[in-house]
């Protein structure tokens, strides 16, 4: 997926929201395949749907909203 900012920037308050909401739930599922031992099939999976959950709380910081 790799959203850039300027593209955060571009999307509606209810886009952003319900893209961190997605981006919350993939995480939460790769965290839990990984704590019941099993292989990621992407290992820097993890790394990059946080930094994009990190750039979606930047632009909504940004405009002024909350989560």
């Amino acid at each position: 997926m790799e959203l850039k900012a300027k593209e955060v920037r571009e999307m509606s308050e209810q886009e952003v929201r319900d893209t961190l909401k997605s981006l919350k739930e993939t995480l939460m599922r790769e965290r839990a395949s990984r704590a019941m031992g099993g292989a990621p099939t992407n290992p820097g999976k993890m790394g990059s749907v946080s930094r994009e959950i990190a750039r979606m709380k930047t632009v909504m910081a940004e405009r002024g909203f909350k989560e």
